[in-house]
Order: structure tokens, then C-alpha cells, then sequence
């Protein structure tokens, strides 16, 4: 192995115009290992029974207010099954409330209960605070670059 001017090792015999490839795939790696990680600690700050993959459901309802099970299905990526099981658990924690769709009877409209809504407001303001603290050092332009340029990546991953 070679060594980048950042110090991390690369593999030989990879081209000069890949190495930044390989970077960034080491660095997301590094990235979303810990996301997964701070997910589940944050889903348990909200209830101690929360699974770590219901807690983005939780921010995208308290975001973007009631939807129905197959707009949030799409938002996260997963299957109808899934979702319908993740829901379940939400509602059996007191988290969430299903109501029917008044545009369609035979669908079913889901939000934060107001239980659910001050929990999850409570863990969002604490993470707030963590980052506050934890980029104190950086200006609020890096800040909103980084911001910038992470949504970028997650809008290019959609397609």
C-alpha cells in the first residue's frame, strides 16, 4: 500500500484520477457507519423499544406532516410490507396515528401522535445541539456547504 498526502493508505496500482473515487468511498463508508450507529442511538432516545430504521420515519413525518404509508414506503425505499409492519410497532409505542384518507376511502393517512411529536422534537433539538458543538470550529459557510453539497449527494443517489 501507498500512503495519500492525507495520510490514509491507498492500493497500488490504482490511477491518480481514481484515487479521489477511492476516497470518497472510504470516507462515506467511515460516514455511514457512524450515521447508523448515532440513527439507532437517537431512535432509542426517542422510546427504548424504537427500531433504528423507524426513527427517519418518524423525522419525515414530523417534517413534512401527514402522508400516506405508500408515499412514505417510497420516501425511505422499502416495500408495503415493511412499512406496514414498521407502522404497527409506531403506533403500538404511541408514536404515530393512522386516520382514513377523506380523498380515498381505502387508503389511510399516517402522523405523529402529539406524544410522538414531542419526543422526536426533543431528540431533534438535542442532536441540534451536538452539532452546534461538535462544528463550533467551523464557519457557518462550511457548515452550509457541507449541508449544500450532502444534499447534492443524496439527490444524485435518488436516481
Amino acid at each position: 500500500m501507498h500512503e495519500e498526502a492525507n495520510g490514509e493508505p491507498s492500493p497500488r496500482g490504482v490511477d491518480q484520477g481514481d484515487r479521489e473515487f477511492l476516497s470518497l468511498e472510504r470516507e462515506l463508508t467511515v460516514l455511514f457507519r457512524r450515521a447508523r450507529a448515532n440513527q439507532g442511538e437517537m431512535a432509542r432516545e426517542v422510546h427504548p423499544d424504537l427500531e433504528s430504521a423507524a426513527y427517519g420515519l418518524l423525522v419525515r413525518l414530523e417534517e413534512c406532516g401527514r402522508q400516506r404509508a405508500t408515499e412514505l414506503a417510497g420516501y425511505i425505499g422499502v416495500g408495503k410490507a415493511t412499512m406496514s409492519r414498521q407502522l404497527r410497532a409506531l403506533e403500538q409505542l404511541g408514536l404515530i396515528a393512522r386516520e382514513p384518507d377523506p380523498a380515498d376511502g381505502r387508503a389511510w393517512l399516517v402522523d405523529l401522535t402529539e406524544e410522538g411529536r414531542s419526543r422526536v422534537g426533543r431528540v431533534r433539538e438535542a442532536r441540534r445541539e451536538r452539532y452546534v458543538t461538535h462544528f463550533s470550529d467551523w464557519d457557518r459557510r462550511e457548515v452550509a456547504e457541507l449541508a449544500r453539497l450532502l444534499n447534492q449527494l443524496n439527490r444524485g443517489m435518488e436516481k
